[in-house]
This record gives structure tokens, C-alpha cells and sequence, in this order.
């Protein structure tokens, strides 16, 4: 291992981090005024509604959490997933497969189970978990255990790699971890634990794959253990993914200096924050969609027209720039335009879609109608 940078691992106060709680005053309490807010919104929302809205909220921490570290997953086979692990039909045609099942198994764990130890055991089944045995890999990893070999992670071709961090060596990560799932599982859950155990794991690296993916769980175990609640209305992972540059350059920063990390703690309050006040606009769009289902739960519809739906659900109250019109429902769809026009004017008849305003003749678009008229 070269030793020409001095990682934060190297250093001697290490793990003692230190920062300066001062700084950190003004963005707690604006947190806690949001997570107040939140918590309003949970009171008002039926048992019913609720689980549907957890439906929506996980598939976006699922979708983004993965995206993060560059894998894309499948909508529909997030949501089916969902819906068997919640029991709540939303009227999709199961797709779940495993790597999905077990995506939702951990995310949903993280936030449910908050008296169990987050011990070792239940660290290597979320690792199980995330890559089941028999998906196809480039690269052997070892499944729900530590590493073996030295970790570096690096970018850029072959010739010209850049090494952003070095992880400590393999020989040490059984200590490591001892320390640190020790210091875990004490009792005072706080925001600020949750930012010191996100570094904290990243900087370990005990797993050969999926460490980012378990630290933003480990995050999310922490803050619910802090609020008590087993339900939630936001997603962490969709706020760093908005901010995945600077997410990783914040780690690389950190890593590479010495234990005082107020810097680190700071810019997660601030992105925990961004998706608490996200979660308040994000609600509506959820809420919104759950009543567009529940008010056409009767009504026929061809698979198309229930995928182009959804599609635009899943954008929110402004759908596609534009609105949907006959060439894009039939690029979306892959049908022909004649076909694209009849199907939409479907929608519009059925009461699923409202022409949008200020198009007609040649250049008409439709949005969907969220609400009934009476």
C-alpha cells in the first residue's frame, strides 16, 4: 500500500472524529422544524393512503440509492417488490425479480426493525441481500462477508488512474468494525450519528461491493431510531443523488484529511434537510397519485395506457415538458400514431387525462387530471 497520502485512517486521533457543534446549531433546528412538519403530515394521512405513499418513497430510495453507485434499476420491478412486501395492490403486474426483492428487504429492514443490534449478522444479510447468489457478475466478490485484499477506488483508463481513497488494509477490518458497530449500537441515535456513521463505514470499506449502498441504509437505521418511527416520508439517497458530485467530492475531501470532520457533518444536515423539505412537496405528488388509482380502480385500461400513466405519475403535477401528445405516447409505447390518438382519446374520455392548456389543433398535449369534478 503506498503510503504517499495519509489517509484519515492513518492518522493517530483516528476514530475519534471531532468537530465543532457550534457550526451545526442553525441547520438541527431547522431540522427539527421540518421533521415537525413531516410529522404533521403523517397524522393526517389514512393507515391506507400511507402504505401506498411508502410504496412511492421506497421505489425512489431504491431507484436512487442504486444510481448513485451507477446501476439503474427497473421501475416496474421495484414497485412490484413493493407491493408483495407491503401486501397493498397498486395495480401493477408482478416483475419483481431478486435483486430487487432483496434492494427493498434491506431498505425497508433499516427503517422497521430499530430494536435489533445492527450487528455484524445483520450487516452480512443486507449483503446477501443486495447481491443474490446466482446474478451474474464481472467481478467475485465475497457475499455477506469482509474483504480479503487490499480496496482502492480509483478512475480514469488504465494508464492514467486517479486513486481517490485507500481503504484500511483487510487485517484490520474485524477490529475495525468491532469499534465501530460497538459505538453503533449505543443508545443515542442522533442526526449528527447518522452523518458520523455514514463516513465512518465508507472510510472502513469492509465489504468488497455495495459499501456506499450500506452506509446511506446504516444513515437511514440511525435517523429513524432518532425520530421513532417506522414509516417515512423521505428519502436521503434522492437528496445525494441530486448532489452526487459533490457527494463524492465531500468524501474524497474528508478521507483524505485529518479526524475533524465538520465539513462532512454539515454537508449531510444540509442534504438531510433538502430531502425533508423535499418530502413535503414529493407527499403531495404521491398523495395525488394514490387518489388517481383509487378513482380508477374500475376503469378499463390497455397495459399501454396504464404504462403511459404511470410514466407521467411518476413525473409529477408538470408530466412531461409539454405534456404527453400522439408522437410521444407512441414512441413511449411503440405503437403507431393512429393508434397513439385513439388510445389517448380514450384517456380523455375516461377521465384520466385533460387536454393542457393553451395547445390545440395540430400541436395538442395532454396532462393528466388529478382530481374529479365533483
Amino acid at each position: 500500500m503506498s503510503l504517499e497520502k495519509k489517509w484519515i485512517w492513518e492518522h493517530e486521533g483516528y476514530p475519534n472524529f471531532r468537530y465543532n457543534q457550534d457550526t451545526l446549531i442553525v441547520l438541527l433546528q431547522e431540522i427539527k422544524y421540518h421533521q415537525g412538519l413531516l410529522d404533521g403530515i403523517y397524522s393526517s394521512i389514512n393507515d391506507e393512503d400511507l402504505g401506498k405513499a411508502q410504496i412511492e418513497v421506497f421505489t425512489q430510495e431504491a431507484m436512487d440509492t442504486s444510481e448513485i453507485e451507477g446501476e439503474i434499476l427497473n421501475r416496474d420491478s421495484v414497485r412490484s417488490s413493493l407491493s408483495n412486501k407491503f401486501r397493498i395492490d397498486i395495480g401493477v403486474k408482478d416483475s419483481s425479480n431478486r435483486v430487487t426483492d432483496g434492494l427493498v428487504e434491506v431498505l425497508i429492514d433499516a427503517v422497521s426493525n430499530l430494536e435489533k443490534p445492527l450487528d455484524e449478522n445483520r450487516l452480512f444479510s443486507w449483503h446477501r441481500l443486495l447481491f443474490p447468489q446466482n446474478e451474474n457478475r464481472l467481478i467475485d466478490i465475497h457475499i455477506g462477508a469482509y474483504r480479503t485484499e487490499e480496496m482502492e477506488i480509483v478512475s480514469g483508463a488504465m494508464t492514467r488512474e486517479k486513486v481517490h481513497y485507500v481503504a484500511p488494509p483487510p487485517d484490520t477490518l474485524k477490529k475495525d468494525m468491532g469499534s465501530f458497530l460497538t459505538w453503533l449500537n449505543q443508545d443515542d441515535a442522533t442526526i449528527v450519528k447518522a452523518a458520523i456513521a455514514h463516513l465512518w463505514f465508507v472510510i472502513i470499506h469492509p465489504m468488497d461491493d455495495g459499501n456506499g449502498r450500506i452506509a446511506r441504509a446504516i444513515s437511514d437505521w440511525v435517523l429513524a431510531k432518532e425520530v421513532n418511527k417506522r414509516q417515512k416520508l423521505y428519502s436521503l439517497s434522492s437528496a445525494i443523488k441530486n448532489e452526487r458530485k459533490a457527494y463524492y467530492e465531500i468524501l474524497e475531501k474528508t478521507t483524505k484529511g485529518d479526524p475533524e470532520i465538520t465539513a462532512w457533518i454539515a454537508w449531510f444536515l444540509e442534504t438531510f434537510l433538502q430531502a425533508l423539505k423535499d418530502a413535503r412537496e414529493s407527499i403531495k405528488f404521491i398523495v395525488a397519485k394514490t387518489a388517481f388509482w383509487d378513482r380508477h380502480r374500475g376503469t378499463v385500461l390497455n397495459e399501454r395506457q396504464i404504462k403511459i400513466l404511470n410514466r407521467l405519475l411518476d413525473v409529477g403535477y408538470g408530466n412531461f415538458e409539454g405534456g404527453i401528445n400522439t408522437r410521444k405516447y407512441a414512441s413511449l409505447a411503440k405503437v403507431s400514431k393512429p393508434t397513439a390518438s385513439r388510445e389517448l382519446k380514450d384517456l380523455v374520455e375516461k377521465g384520466c387525462l385533460v387536454q393542457k392548456e393553451g395547445t390545440s389543433g395540430r400541436s395538442i398535449a395532454y396532462e393528466v387530471k388529478y382530481y374529479s369534478e365533483n
